[in-house]
């Protein structure tokens, strides 16, 4: 049985390059590329309408329309009803599919899906279902399909609250996964779903439906990542298609931005720190509880992700005129977004493959008894990517690296509406060395911890 917190690391030696050359190639190649954008790149190109193409409206008409609403929430409502099967009836250890669906294809599998189609979560989010269904029943008007705001409610969100929900159940999730002792143990991660229900629910009962698209970590988490698809919407409405960079810069930049980014990062940091031979027998040797230890070194690195990013934005000289230097976090929190797609990939892809590849086996069988319920049951992993270590180990670098060059881009490019001229080379170069250290500490932590 596969364990489920073996994320497919690999290690320095499964490198076709010494480690230390990755590490110093891959903080050379995102300075150059800053050198580059300074002396190519002088004018803003992602903050304007414009380089869209309209989807054809029969393709845009089946997109939008009622039918693939109805059926994608239909879906996301069975699998629910569904995974109560193995999650009230199934055996409590690592034969049932939820700590793979949860683990696997919820938290990892989201990445590539939104990649690719957008803010996929929200599309088949059965919370989101259950609660705007609710809306109808209690008689609550709903705003347009298209909006991000959503009915009527209690009392209107409050615009300082922002994402900062979404931060702390986006926390109290990695937590369940990455340091609770818990995190395997079916009653425990039945709680934690049940928290996070009732968490929904309170929220939507003050707040209105908007509450989910600020609060639900994994709408959130998705819609962020969804910003690196292709597709998006005009002023207008209409649906279009654009470059992955460009839809980037249409995240809005709201309070809880920089929290939910610094979970993000930092937590995914933590994993590749917890496997370190340092710290392992640094738990080993001391007296204190290895849970309370794992809690306060995932807080630090996050921490220290969210300082620093802040600090770097806002070492700026800032005109009269131009915009309050607290703001530049958050207007600047999209550039991280590329980053942590590029970590996840690195950390989580053979993890996602093979776990994933096993959860499609076990939900055959979601009671433990011996059934096929969809035949899948009797289908091999394939191990192709462990038994490859050394291309593993090549696309862990060209997704961090990648990942850093493309949130450099997006971070010159805000800077330029943002930052006066005469700040524009310096007030960068904190954000640049902030990057710079991220990127040897994920391939550090990857390839030499």
């Amino acid at each position: 049985m596969t364990n489920i917190s073996a994320h497919g690391l690999g290690g320095a030696d499964d490198l076709p390059i010494p480690a230390n050359l990755a590490i110093v190639g891959g903080t050379a190649a995102l300075t150059i590329s800053f050198a580059v954008l300074l002396l190519a790149w002088r004018k803003a190109r992602f903050d304007t309408a414009s380089h869209e193409l309209l989807v054809p409206p029969p393709i845009a008409r089946v997109l939008d329309g009622p039918a693939l609403k109805i059926a994608l929430r239909t879906l996301g409502l069975l699998f629910l009803v569904f995974m109560l099967w193995p999650a009230v009836l199934g055996p409590n250890d690592l034969t049932n599919p939820v700590f793979g669906v949860a683990y696997a294809w919820l938290w990892v599998g989201l990445v590539p899906v939104s990649l690719l189609f957008g803010s996929a979560y929200r599309a088949v989010n059965p919370v989101r279902t259950l609660l705007e269904l609710l809306d109808k029943a209690v008689g609550r008007a709903h705003s347009d399909r298209h909006s991000d705001g959503e009915g009527e409610a209690l009392r209107p969100y409050p615009p300082w609250l922002g994402y900062w929900p979404a931060s702390l159940g986006l926390f109290a999730f990695v937590w369940l996964e990455l340091v609770s002792p818990d995190g395997t143990d079916l009653d425990f991660v039945r709680l934690w779903f049940a928290l996070y229900a009732a968490a929904m629910l309170v929220g939507w009962a003050v707040f209105g439906t908007t509450w989910i698209s600020r609060a639900d970590p994994f709408e959130v988490y998705s819609t962020l990542v969804g910003h690196l698809s292709p597709w998006s919407r005009n002023p207008a409405g209409r649906l279009v298609l654009v470059s992955p960079l460009r839809n980037l810069a249409r995240i809005t930049p709201e309070a809880g931005l920089v929290a939910v980014v610094a979970v993000l990062l930092g937590s995914t940091a933590y994993d590749s720190w917890s496997n370190s031979g340092t710290w392992i027998r640094f738990v080993q040797s001391n007296t204190i509880d290895g849970t309370r230890l794992g809690t306060g070194l995932m807080l630090l690195i996050i921490l220290v992700v969210g300082i620093t990013f802040t600090a770097a934005c806002m070492a700026t000289g800032v005109d009269p005129q131009g915009t309050p230097r607290r703001e530049l976090p958050r207007r600047l929190a999209h550039a991280i977004v590329p980053i942590i797609v590029g970590y996840m990939i690195a950390h989580y892809l053979s993890f996602l493959v093979e776990y994933g590849q096993q959860t499609l086996i076990l939900i055959s069988d979601p009671g433990g008894t011996g059934a096929n319920l969809f035949g899948t049951a009797d289908l091999e992993i394939n191990y192709w990517l462990s038994q490859n270590p050394s291309a593993l180990a090549s696309i862990k670098v060209l997704a961090i690296v990648t990942g850093h060059v493309l949130g450099v881009i997006a971070a010159h490019d805000r800077s330029l509406t943002l930052l006066a001229r005469r700040h524009l080379i310096t007030g960068q170069l904190a954000l640049l060395f902030a990057m710079v250290g991220y990127t040897f500490m994920g391939l550090y932590l990857l390839f030499g911890a």
